[in-house]
Formats: C-alpha cells, structure tokens, sequence
C-alpha cells in the first residue's frame, strides 16, 4: 500500500441501468440518408467557404476509397448519443471507413445502446444526487470483458465488440463497435484513466485498462503507416483523440510513413484548439496534404457527409 488513503469503490451505493432515467433512446436514432437526397443538397449549395469545403472533404473521401488509402473516423461521445452511429455503419459496410477509433465515452455509450437500447443520463442531477454512473450492468460488462481482453491479448475495441457479438444484444445493428467487429474492422478506444464512468466500478483494473488502450495505440500506429492519400475524420473529440493521433501519427512517420496527400477534418458544433493544430493544421504539411474545420451539428452534418459520400462513389462507380 502507498502512503496516501484512497477510496473504497467496493463500498460505493449502485443502481441498475433499467431504473436510470436516460436521455437517448435507439428509437431516436437516424437512418441513413438517401445518398440521392444528399447529392441534391450538396449540388445545390454555393461553390463558396464551407459549401466548398465540404465537397472537397467529400471527394477525397471518395478518392481515398476509390484507390484503397484507409479512412480514420474518429469519435467522440456525442456523435454516439446524437444517434448518428448508422450512418457510420453505412460507410463501414460500403469498405469507406477503414479504422474506427473512439474515446471512453463513446465506446460507454456505444455499448449502452447495444445491450439496452438507452443511454446518456443527467449528469448534473445525478452528480449532486451521489449517483452518477453509478450503475452496475455497464460497469460490470465492459470490465469483465476487458480483463478477458487482456488475458487474450486484444486492444479494449476488439474485446468490447467481440463481448458483444458473443453477447448477441438486441440492438448490435447499430453499435458502432459490435458493427467493425462484425466487418473486421479495426476499432480501437483511447481512455484516460478516470475519465470514465466505468473506471470507478469496482471489477475494473488498471493494468487489464493500461494494456488494452495501449495496445489500441499501437494499432492506431500502425494504421497510420498508410497515411499517404488517407483521410482521418475527427467527429466531436476535442481533446483526447486530437491528442493520441497526433501521437500515433508521430510514431508513424518516425517508422517511415509518408504523410503526403493526407486529408484531415475536424467536424465538430465548436473548432477547440486541439482539433484545429493537431488534426488540421500540424499533420498537413506535407505535399498534397490539406485539413478542414467543419463547423455544425453532428446530427445533420454526419448524415449529411455520410450519404453525400455514397452518392458520389455510386456515381463514379466505385460503391
């Protein structure tokens, strides 16, 4: 034991997640666009700022696919509770999204909505009442299979979508990480330790979190290797993934990946500091590289780039 006293989570008061108001239901979620609804929209807009931006950020999307270069998506928690996780399922079936990366709060919310179609609860009240997150079926699962995770050696994405295809939960269609686990797609989730809600349940362990995250670095890394002609999508993280891919992308290049011809874009409701040098600015220097700051909500701008993006591959051929 150190020197200093610390909590006892074993004596910590929880509740059961069906007794939890929340916020978020799967009946809210979207359903993908019609890509011919998003073409028309995006042919109609002017060839000015934004409008502009957002059709290149469209075709190089498509071209990356077009000449097999990966598509990083990145997402924040918010994405996953604005029900926008369809859309990005859409782009991962269509081989468009290549590597799915998230934060804590993300995969949390991710895994909520698999398993018992609701989440996001009032924080502010619950905080004051002693009860924020503290709920034992999220806290429980997510834990055990990352102490699982561990045991195999697997990243925290991999073995939070393998519990959950083992699992077989009502609502896997539109789990962002049961979808990639389904589709081989790499997901990994970035944590820092006690930013999240599960972090304070008592079956979670550090050294099975240390090493699954650290692991999802790695392959983060080395997903970067290809970063030539690639497009890494920052959705709604304004500060932990700005952070880690920066990082990863150092790691990279230091093994030698050419950052040439690499997009970036940062889609957030607010353009933070972090996202603006660490995904669009500091990355592009290369020749042909180029990063965007989209600014809306991800509820109308991810379909809206999602559908446009099919729309444009099935128009060029390549869907």
């Amino acid at each position: 034991m150190g020197r200093y006293r610390e909590a006892d989570l074993s004596r910590l008061t929880v509740g059961r997640v069906p007794s939890r108001p929340t916020r978020v239901s799967v009946a809210d979620f979207a359903r993908p666009l019609d890509p011919a609804a998003a073409a028309a929209v995006l042919d109609a807009l002017p060839d000015q700022l934004a409008a502009r931006a957002l059709r290149e950020v469209v075709a190089r999307v498509v071209e990356a696919r077009r000449t097999g270069r990966p598509v990083l998506a990145m997402c924040g928690g918010h994405v996953v509770k604005v029900g926008v996780p369809p859309c990005l399922i859409a782009l991962m079936e269509r081989g468009v999204v290549t590597h799915l990366a998230m934060n804590g709060a993300a995969a949390i919310h991710d895994v909520e909505i698999a398993r018992i179609g609701r989440t996001s609860e009032d924080v502010e009240a619950n905080l004051h009442a002693g009860s924020f997150g503290m709920v034992d079926e999220t806290g429980d699962f997510m834990n055990g299979a990352m102490l699982e995770g561990a045991r195999r050696g697997e990243g925290l994405g991999e073995c939070w979508g393998r519990a959950l295809a083992e699992e077989k939960p009502p609502h896997a269609d539109v789990s962002l990480l049961a979808s990639a686990h389904r589709l081989g797609i790499p997901a990994t989730v970035h944590v820092a330790v006690g930013a999240d809600t599960i972090h304070y349940h008592p079956r979670c362990d550090g050294a099975a979190l240390g090493a699954t995250t650290l692991r999802d670095f790695r392959i983060l890394a080395a997903a970067l290797a290809e970063a030539r002609g690639a497009v890494a999508l920052n959705l709604g993280s304004a500060v932990l993934l700005p952070e880690v891919f920066l990082k990863a992308l150092a790691v990279a290049r230091n093994l030698g990946a050419d950052l040439s011809g690499l997009t970036t874009v940062n889609l957030d409701q607010i353009q933070h500091y972090r996202p603006r040098v660490n995904v669009v600015e500091r990355p592009t220097r290369a020749p042909g590289a180029r990063g965007y700051a989209l600014t809306g909500h991800h509820e109308i701008m991810v379909p809206l780039l999602a559908a446009a993006v099919l729309a444009r591959l099935a128009e060029a051929g390549a869907a």
